[in-house]
């Protein structure tokens, strides 16, 4: 059987949440992973945990007909990992999925005939919720404009998280339960047609990690899809398992205080990025600058702090 689902697995090391996720879907999917209908493809950034020897030798028990382990050769960030795993694809529809998931039963599949019944929908996300059982707005966006980030940080959008003049990063005015859409959906759970992952040439290597999933939305309306947010259906998805900078993954990551800083300066980084691909030169100067010099004073608030 042709697959019909390549699921791409990025990890750095988070071996043991990696092959949580990983027997999740072999769990839940049995006849699909089976017979090859879904397939895996775990690439992982040269994680110093021993994650590739995790994965195959987990690949020799395993009753996945089709699963891929992919040595990335170095840590290249999250969009080069995530496209490490595309030439491996062979499926109709490209999953890209964090290692800190847990996928439900029907999920996938109530997914997969949603996307065949709207080819008018480049990318979409069921509900993503966190451990504590609340939703990961993250999957559930409006795009960064200099408003909409503006009402988030500070505090308009948490006053008003209902109204759609100060809350439009969060769409919070819409039915979580329901599928309607939105402008940006998150990486952890991300499905796409193949043909229009090639169109847009896949992730943007530019962002190393953060930003690279409003990029990829961004990318795919520029053509003339639509972005879905199903919230019939959903996932556990932790959260920060890699980066530590999210309390939702704070027990499970292995990230040290060095590592925090630097996803810091990623995040912010990527927000310039955004700003500099898709806004700036709609913008005057003065808006740019305080665009810019708005980042950077986030970024040194947000910066975790040494011991000394």
């Amino acid at each position: 059987m042709a697959a019909e689902l390549s699921i791409i697995i990025l990890n750095y090391n988070t071996k043991a949440i990696t092959l949580q996720a990983i027997e999740s879907i072999e769990k839940n999917y049995p006849k699909e992973v089976a017979s090859g209908a879904y397939e895996v493809i775990v690439t992982d950034n040269a994680s110093p945990d021993d994650s590739l020897a995790a994965f195959r030798q987990y690949k020799k028990i395993s009753k996945i007909k089709s699963f891929h382990v992919v040595d990335n050769g170095g840590n290249i960030g999250f969009s080069a990992g995530n496209n490490k795993g595309v030439p491996y694809a062979k499926g109709q529809y490209v999953l890209f999925l964090n290692p800190d998931t847990i996928s439900y039963p029907n999920t996938l599949s109530y997914m997969l005939n949603f996307m065949r019944n709207h080819p008018e929908v480049g990318a979409a996300s069921c509900k993503l919720i966190n451990k504590d059982g609340k939703l990961d707005f993250n999957c559930h966006r409006g795009f960064p404009t200099p408003w909409n980030s503006f009402c988030y940080f500070s505090g308009l959008q948490r006053l008003f998280p209902h109204n759609k003049i100060f809350a439009g990063y969060t769409q919070g005015w819409k039915d979580l339960n329901t599928t309607h859409e939105v402008d940006a959906i998150e990486g952890a759970f991300l499905l796409i047609p193949y043909k229009v992952g090639e169109r847009i040439g896949w992730w943007d290597e530019d962002y190393f990690f953060n930003g690279e999933d409003l990029q990829f939305c961004f990318d795919i309306k520029k053509l003339g899809y639509k972005i879905y947010y199903v919230g019939e259906v959903s996932i556990m998805h932790i959260g920060g398992a890699a980066s530590g900078i999210k309390k939702s993954g704070a027990v499970v990551s292995t990230a040290n205080i060095e590592i925090k800083r630097k996803v810091q300066g990623w995040r912010f980084d990527s927000m310039k990025k955004f700003y500099l691909k898709n806004y700036a030169k709609s913008n005057p100067f003065f808006i740019n600058w305080l665009v810019l010099s708005g980042i950077n004073y986030l970024y040194r608030k947000n910066l975790p702090q040494t011991t000394q």
